[in-house]
């Protein structure tokens, strides 16, 4: 008996994956849209996951800096720096650079290692 693996884009329809052109790269998986057996990526959806990742990868990020924050003022040394780079990370979501792309790879590009560090989507 043979077995069907089905494909289900972010609208819930289905298709069988043998009859499917399938992207290349994974990483936006929930963002694929289906037209007949092709599959692409919704660059709207791709975008929200990218900005979901940095909000994921941010948070332990924004958790380190308030312990330097705190030591920081604990110890009266300047806080300018911790404040900058919080800023950087709260702002990272709204980065022009997302919006710009139009396509998976720009998205992609669009990760800040200077803020976030190693892009997942390397």
């Amino acid at each position: 008996m043979a077995v069907t693996t089905y494909i289900v884009d972010k609208d819930g329809n289905q298709i069988d994956a043998s009859t499917a052109t399938v992207p290349a790269n994974r990483d936006f998986r929930g963002a694929w849209s289906l037209s007949g057996s092709i599959i692409s990526e919704d660059m709207a959806k791709a975008k929200e996951i990218f900005k979901d990742k940095i909000r994921e990868v941010r948070a332990p990020l924004l958790e380190a800096k308030d312990v330097e924050l705190m030591k920081a003022l604990e110890a009266g040394t300047s806080t300018t720096a911790i404040a900058t780079a919080k800023d950087a990370l709260r702002d990272a979501p709204a980065a022009s650079a997302i919006d710009a792309a139009t396509d998976i790879a720009g998205l992609k590009a669009a990760w800040d290692t200077s803020v976030l560090g190693d892009s997942p989507y390397a």
